[in-house]
């Protein structure tokens, strides 16, 4: 089978899925800040005690918060996360991670089980491994920081 069709029959769980950030409904921005610097992601989500999602947060909303008004860091982080952001189920096809990253815009997706709990995030990183794994004759993937060519020369 092709990419393509590949995309289409398998699910969301076959993405090496990185561990979302999450924060209670009355934590601080500014703590949630802090978790996202720590951990160095660019969004955290807002679920209740059941991990279910009520809202994203992220360093778009953080830049616009300090621009309006910075005595927001202290307010809770529920009054500024996004009630209504792109999610994906486990079971749901690849493709639509695809098609959510083109058609909403963004870099990064909650990853929801069959009973709505966060598990896991995805996005632009997550859809790019999966392709470099599928074409891993053609795709060269580099470490980010790594050296694009050889200091020295190679061979005899």
């Amino acid at each position: 089978m092709g990419l393509l069709e590949n995309m289409q029959s398998e699910t969301v769980s076959r993405l090496s899925l990185r561990e979302p950030l999450t924060a209670a409904p009355s934590a601080t921005v500014r703590q949630a800040v802090e978790i996202m610097r720590e951990k160095n992601l660019g969004c955290i989500f807002v679920v209740d005690e059941n991990r279910k999602p009520l809202g994203e947060f992220t360093e778009a909303m953080l830049v616009q918060i300090l621009r309006e008004n910075p005595a927001a860091m202290d307010e809770p982080l529920e009054q500024h996360a996004a009630k209504h952001w792109p999610w994906v189920k486990l079971t749901d096809p690849i493709s639509d991670v695809l098609d959510s990253l083109e058609t909403k815009n963004v870099r990064f997706l909650c990853v929801v089980d069959d009973l709505g709990q966060v598990v896991g995030l995805t996005g632009q990183k997550g859809l790019m491994e999966y392709i470099a794994e599928h074409f891993p004759g053609q795709v060269t993937v580099q470490r980010i920081g790594g050296q694009p060519y050889p200091l020295e020369r190679e061979g005899a």
